[in-house]
């Protein structure tokens, strides 16, 4: 038994080779981890005795650089996945070196956009979030695009004056996320005046359900820059703002300009007899009404939209649609405004003889559209007559008197 000879342990499993001797009675084994287990020299049986011949050596260091030439990182040396991991640990780094990093290649990676629930609806909004270095005396404001859903939204701001439009800034906003667009002082608030808005939605790399192209027209109104009461809090800045709404919750805001085409149009689409005669004749039987045909010849104690003030002899119509139809279903919103403008005219013939009459329209606030078409008839085919806004206290906004003269 001599150094280098593999021996194996006759009491337990394993063994190794001798690396030396402790006494006479003692050897110590080297394992495969290197570490040298003192065993009692009759606990062990040589199993390979070591061939110190010289055909034996050039052998081996022949093999050794085969193995050498084949060696990977993790093979080296057979060490522990623990050892490898300190490799290189301990080296001193030099701080001072420059990166290496060549800035002059786009980043291609685009992290994956994160998703809420209820974020598949659009909700965009237009938000002007004062500065906090400014009063209210000389407005400073932030413009942010805010998207609100789970959907990349690719906006489109422009400015309007008359027909003509002009792109003022157009980008791409992230699900969940707000962009800044540009700061604004006083006067670019008194410039901007109307403001088109067009957006598509999308989402990268996952299937998705498709949204409607989205056009909006917002009016920005100068004074509500200088007044507290109209910022309010929002989910997306810590401080209130003025906000307008682009679409929210997958339904665009109405428009606030009533295209003056359209309007004229169904003010005066009745001039046009025999078409106007089909339609009728054709939406005739979709119309429920809430009243008899004996009720609708002039009968006005009987007729549900008609009905006296009390103190005076003021007579109130209420031409809301849900006053004269039981419903609107299949009908436009053409249909609805000649019905109206019908009921009008038709009013108006009853008491024409009636002279100092007052007769109150209930035509509500809305966008304006039945009073604007209720005005112009009065304006151009009833000059004679008088007429002005109906009392606040009792109808709001949404009433007009008209006085037969």
């Amino acid at each position: 038994m001599k150094i280098g000879d593999k021996v194996k342990f006759l009491s337990e499993t394993g063994g190794g080779k001798i690396a030396g001797f402790q006494g006479k009675n003692i050897v110590l084994v080297e394992d495969e981890d290197g570490f040298q287990i003192p065993t009692p020299i009759n606990e062990v049986v040589v199993v390979e005795s070591e061939d110190y011949s010289t055909a034996n050596i050039i052998n081996r260091r022949a093999q050794a650089a085969e193995e050498k030439a084949a060696e990977t990182p993790l093979l080296r040396g057979h060490r522990s996945v623990k050892a490898l991991m300190q490799e290189g640990q301990d080296e001193d780094v030099d701080l001072s070196a420059p990166d290496t990093v060549d800035l002059s290649k786009d980043v291609t990676y685009r992290p994956k956009a994160e998703e809420r629930k209820g974020g598949n609806q659009l909700s965009a909004y237009l938000v002007f979030a004062p500065m906090s270095d400014n009063g209210m005396d000389t407005p400073h404001f932030e413009a942010y695009f805010v998207n609100d859903s789970n959907y990349y939204l690719r906006y489109l701001i422009m400015t309007v004056e008359g027909n003509s439009y002009a792109v003022k800034t157009e980008g791409e906003a992230e699900p969940n996320t707000k962009v800044f667009i540009e700061e604004m002082n006083a006067q670019d608030i008194n410039h901007v005046g109307r403001l088109t808005i067009q957006m598509l939605a999308y989402k990268r790399d996952k299937n998705f359900i498709l949204k409607e192209p989205v056009n909006v027209e917002l009016r920005l109104e100068p004074l509500k820059f200088y007044k507290v009461h109209t910022f309010e809090d929002t989910p997306f800045f810590e401080t209130p703002v003025l906000l307008y709404t682009i679409i929210e919750n997958d339904k665009p805001v109405r428009p606030l300009v009533v295209d003056a085409k359209t309007l004229k149009k169904e003010m005066y689409s009745h001039s046009e007899p025999a078409k106007n005669e089909a339609i009728s004749k054709e939406k005739k039987d979709q119309l429920v009404r809430r009243y008899e045909d004996n009720q609708s010849k002039g009968n006005a104690k009987n007729s549900p939209y008609i009905h006296h003030r009390g103190l005076d002899d003021a007579l109130v119509v209420d031409l809301h649609a849900e006053a004269l139809l039981d419903t609107t279903q299949g009908m436009q919103a053409g249909d609805i405004l000649e019905y109206q403008m019908k009921i009008f005219r038709k009013t108006l013939a009853q008491y024409e003889n009636k002279k100092g009459q007052k007769i109150i329209f209930i035509h509500g606030k809305g966008a304006g559209v039945l009073r604007r078409a209720i005005i112009n008839e009065l304006t151009y085919k009833h000059k004679t007559y008088q007429w002005q806004d109906a009392s606040f206290q009792e109808y709001g906004y949404g009433a007009t008197q008209v006085t037969i003269k």
